[in-house]
This record gives structure tokens, C-alpha cells and sequence, in this order.
């Protein structure tokens, strides 16, 4: 996947401009607080059509513009236009494909085959449970088909039935009222819970490989951790079958089992919206999670290693190397890490690369000569 040409308008502080961008790609050098990531955040923005560093679409227009507009023309088998705006007075968001502004936002995911690594991406591992869900539906809404529907109709399912419990279910026509949105529930969750952890499984090897290559033969793993396990189990585990028929008798007794904890707080308390990926180290001859235990460089490699699944994600869905937007993202790695990614990218990734550094000399990848732009104050000059 290579991106041709991006137009923006009114992004962030980028302005007016039209960029043609070499098929190799380019590195973008300019200071801190100049623009380099709102670049970026609009290419990944034609990818998944949100924000990566988790903004609003309205807190993406230029102060004192109420509409922002990007267009990227990108080459894979086919050459492909996607343009995305939003009107922040009417709040509407408006996506193209080719000229077509017929199809849901859902359809036209995933055409630029794009991921971005950032020293943010630290949070993957640091932070709760619910931001390592979020990736896992980021990842599998733009790479595995379906996936984006059931979920959506999960969470409207769990929205309607949460909203029933806080009216309260002191009555038995109440009740019935409330377990009436189980069905619709189980359905969607069975199939998020399947395709969640068809892919955990899938790349749990490559995962384990990506890590151990740049840590230098240190072992982690990636698995993934269903709230479908019998009530109290401390990991929630859950059978571990891509049979959804199982997975969703399991998911009506898990229902079955909160009920009256349900009924209780006003909120449902099983299901894909509990769900946790786990990540673990090898440490004083145990196993630990690297949320909790790991160091500050172990937990960087992680978030490393589960960019570099993504890609190879990518790369076997869509087969095409994926363009890799890069935000600065080894500048807290030690000397030794930073090298070993450094050989890691040179081996796996060909596609274009579109990174970001505070100043030239942080321009590290062997043999990869990038056309060198420059930018201040928004305006990027090739």
C-alpha cells in the first residue's frame, strides 16, 4: 500500500495543503509542537476515520474552523481515493470511497492498510483493560470481516439492556422485559468473543516472536482472556473453541449467574465488555503479567511487538505491506532495543514509511534513503 497524495483542509493546525508523497516514503523533521503527529493522526484518520490518540472528531478542526476535509489517494491492486469531513455545527461526518457517499462508514474501513507506532503506545500495556479491547476492535473492524457489525450490535444490545436494568426490575413483567434483550445480546457477543480470540491465537507465535527478537531472546505471551468463566474465577477464562454455539450457552449461563448482581447495579456485568488481553513475562522463574511486573523497557517492547502483529496482520489480510506511519516511536527505547526494531523493520516491512523526528540525526533506518521534509508551524515543506 503506498499513499500517493493527501489534501487537507483545516486539520488540526496543518492548514491548506496538497503532498505527494514518494513511494519509499519520507521522514518528517521539524520540533516539538509544530504539527509532525496531527500529520499522521490524518493519515491514520482516512484508515479507521477517528482520531489514533483517542480525540473527538470535533476537537480535530483548526481553531475557529467549524469543518475539516481530508482526501488520500492510495495504490495497492488498484488505485483508491478516500475522502472523509466532518461539520462540527451539525456534528456529521461524511466518508467517500472513489466518489461514492453511499456507503456506511463501516464498509469503506481499512483502504489504506495503515498503522502507526508512537511512544504512546506504551498504554497498550500500562493502562486498563479497556484500552487493549479497544485495539483488539481497531484491529479486527478493519482487517476481519463482519467483525465491525457484531459489534456494533452488541454494543447497542448491552446499551438497551443496561438501560432497562436502571429502571429498576422489581416486578416480574420488569424482569421479563429486561432479560428480553439476552437473545440479541448472546448472539453478537458469541461472535465478538469468537473473533477476538481467533486472532489472539492466531498471532500469539508472532507476537511471542516479534518480542523475543527485540528484546534478545526474552519469552512474553499474548493471550486472550474471555468474562465467560464459571462465576469468581480470577482470569475468567473461558472454553477455548471458535465454536459460537458453545460460546453462547456459556454466555446465557454467565447471565444467568449476574442476574441478581445485575438487578443490583444497574449494569450488566458479563460479556465481550469485560473482556481482557493479557501479556506476560517470564520472571524469577514464574510467569507475570507485564501490566503489573514488567519493566518500563519490557512493557515498551510489548507495545512494539503487538504494532509489528498489526502489521503482519495487514500484510496476510490484505496482502500488501502495510504503510507504517512512525511518530517518533523508538526514542525511549534503550540503545540496544532501538537497534534490534531498527534490523526487525529493515527484514519484515518493504512498504512506505512515513515517520516523524524531532531532527535529522534521529533518522535510523538502514537502508531505507527517505526524501527528508520539513515542518513548522503546520506547513510542511518537501
Amino acid at each position: 500500500m503506498v499513499l500517493r497524495e493527501l489534501e487537507l483542509r483545516h486539520f488540526r493546525n496543518l492548514g491548506i495543503q496538497e503532498l505527494h508523497f514518494p513511494p519509499e516514503g519520507v521522514a518528517v523533521v521539524g520540533d516539538n509542537a509544530q504539527g509532525k503527529t496531527n500529520l499522521l493522526e490524518a493519515v491514520y484518520y482516512l484508515e479507521s476515520f477517528r482520531s489514533f490518540r483517542g480525540a473527538a472528531d470535533r476537537e480535530l478542526a483548526a481553531f475557529s474552523e467549524d469543518v475539516f476535509y481530508l482526501r488520500g489517494s492510495v495504490e495497492g491492486s488498484a488505485r483508491t481515493t478516500v475522502a472523509a469531513g466532518f461539520d462540527c455545527r451539525r456534528k456529521n461526518k461524511k466518508v467517500t470511497v472513489d466518489g461514492d457517499d453511499s456507503l456506511r462508514i463501516s464498509a469503506a474501513l481499512g483502504r489504506l492498510g495503515a498503522v502507526v507506532f508512537s511512544p504512546a503506545d506504551v498504554r497498550l500495556i500500562n493502562d486498563g483493560p479497556s484500552v487493549r479491547r479497544r485495539f483488539l476492535d481497531i484491529v479486527l473492524s478493519l482487517n476481519r470481516p463482519g467483525y465491525v457489525d457484531a459489534l456494533l450490535e452488541y454494543r447497542k444490545s448491552l446499551a438497551q439492556r443496561n438501560a432497562a436494568l436502571r429502571t429498576g426490575g422489581g416486578t416480574a413483567g420488569r424482569q421479563d422485559w429486561i432479560r428480553a434483550w439476552d437473545s440479541g445480546l448472546v448472539d453478537s457477543g458469541a461472535s465478538v468473543t469468537c473473533l477476538r480470540q481467533a486472532w489472539a491465537t492466531e498471532w500469539a507465535g508472532a507476537f511471542a516472536d516479534h518480542y523475543g527478537a527485540i528484546s534478545d531472546g526474552e519469552s512474553a505471551t499474548m493471550s486472550y482472556r474471555p468474562n465467560l468463566g464459571e462465576a469468581g474465577d480470577a482470569e475468567g477464562s473461558s472454553p477455548r473453541s471458535s465454536d459460537e454455539a458453545a460460546v453462547r450457552e456459556r454466555f446465557r449461563a454467565r447471565l444467568d449467574e449476574s442476574w441478581e448482581n445485575d438487578l443490583r447495579r444497574g449494569a450488566t456485568s458479563a460479556g465481550p465488555h469485560r473482556d481482557e488481553l493479557l501479556f506476560t513475562v517470564g520472571a524469577g522463574g514464574r510467569t507475570v503479567p507485564l501490566r503489573g511486573f514488567g519493566s518500563g523497557g519490557q512493557r515498551r517492547t510489548a507495545a512494539l511487538a503487538l504494532r509489528l502483529t498489526e502489521a503482519a496482520t495487514i500484510r496476510r489480510q490484505r496482502g500488501a505491506e502495510p504503510i507504517l506511519l512512525l511518530d517518533d516511536a523508538f526514542a525511549e527505547l534503550d540503545s540496544g532495543r532501538s537497534g534490534r526494531v531498527m534490523s526487525l523493520l529493515e527484514e519484515e516491512v518493504t512498504g512506505q514509511v512515513i515517520m516523524t523526528v524531532p531532527k535529522e540525526s534521529d533518522v535510523r533506518l538502514p537502508g531505507r534513503p527517505l526524501e527528508r521534509w520539513r515542518i513548522h508551524g503546520g506547513v510542511i515543506e518537501a
